[in-house]
């Protein structure tokens, strides 16, 4: 949302009005994600907190309603895919707020990822949809979404990344760990798919110990994913086996060590994304992706759900050849604001205000 939220800033006759739901947080990377962004502090914070998926997405509906009913916005934008996305498409529709959503039309075809609900009926409460690649127009003129309402801007994750990526290059976080620029495998994981199952995740584990024997492995480990590690006594196997774990990292951190990785390994949509368009070569944990062009445009294979794949991954030699995926030129964000300007103007002309 940053680089939208920058280009919205600023302009005499809008007043923005930014709300933190609190869906993910951890004080103090909440507050790290904020600076490395050059954000200012929300405007608002729901404090909504984890919790199962039902009781969540109610919180985040009631607490979505109350701000909707103070502020009274002309507009609502929401972003992504998370509980709190639906929570507050849902909440604006049923007060008769229009819905923007950024990050329209990406399909998995999977609904047993709670993204893939979230998504699709954000999308069917949405008056204007920004899409951010190729296929998710077509995705959308599928399922009958009237194709005006729909606005190619692209991928504000890019905008971001190429905003960044000189001051999180220049950071070197590599160092830190006693590892060579371009010679580790960098690894995040955090789906229920993949932690929440005992079995799937004592075998990541062993498959990551065993890559651990070919290349240095750096491991930021999700808070959901530490809890089940720590429960059934894997993380300090891995850390005995030479599998750096480290602690959640801040986004100019984390950014720099894929900047810097030879390959990485994941189940995250973002990070499928930011490595396509780095040019580093991503393997993901997953048997399918919302994120297709990752895979026919950029650097990204699907591992399927079998964690054994990871333990020989192909380790390219060489600097990484960055994607050229139409749109993710950095841009993304000027394009989605020039949209919003242009359909809140409509009703100020008519009015002569």
């Amino acid at each position: 949302m940053a680089p939208l939220i920058d280009a919205l800033a600023g302009h005499p006759w809008l007043r923005q009005v930014v709300v933190h739901t609190g869906q993910h947080y951890d004080e103090r990377l909440s507050a790290e994600m904020l600076s490395d962004l050059g954000l200012p502090q929300p405007d608002r914070f729901l404090g909504v907190g984890s919790g199962r998926q039902g009781e969540q997405t109610a919180r985040a509906l009631i607490a979505c309603e109350s701000v909707l009913l103070e502020e009274r916005p002309d507009m609502l934008v929401a972003g992504g895919d998370v509980n709190s996305t639906l929570a507050a498409a849902l909440a604006a529709a049923k007060l008769g707020v229009p819905v923007a959503h950024l990050e329209a039309g990406l399909r998995s075809r999977d609904w047993s990822m709670p993204e893939e609900i979230n998504r699709v009926l954000t999308d069917r409460l949405s008056d204007l949809l920004f899409t951010h690649s190729p296929e998710a127009g077509p995705n959308l003129r599928a399922e009958g979404i009237d194709p005006t309402r729909v606005h190619a801007v692209g991928n504000t994750m890019i905008d971001s990344l190429r905003r960044f990526e000189p001051s999180a290059r220049e950071r070197a976080a590599w160092r830190r760990w006693d590892v060579d620029e371009g010679g580790y495998v960098l690894v995040t994981l955090h789906r229920p798919s993949n932690v929440d199952r005992t079995e799937q995740l004592r075998a990541i584990v062993g498959a990551l110990v065993a890559l651990a024997g070919r290349v240095p492995v750096l491991f930021p480990v999700h808070p959901r994913t530490s809890a089940r590690l720590e429960a059934d006594g894997q993380m300090e196997h891995l850390r005995a086996h030479g599998v750096t774990c480290l602690e959640p990292l801040r986004y100019l951190d984390f950014l720099s060590l894929e900047l810097a990785a030879r390959a990485v390994v994941t189940d995250s949509g973002g990070v499928q994304e930011e490595t396509s368009a780095l040019g580093v070569r991503c393997y993901t944990l997953r048997p399918n992706t919302e994120r297709p062009v990752t895979i026919s445009h950029g650097t990204n294979t699907l591992l399927g759900e079998h964690p054994e794949a990871i333990a020989h991954v192909d380790l390219p030699e060489g600097p990484p050849t960055p994607a050229a995926i139409p749109l993710w030129d950095g841009h993304a964000g000027e394009r989605a604001a020039a949209v919003l300007f242009d359909a809140l103007a409509g009703p100020l002309e008519e009015t002569g205000t």
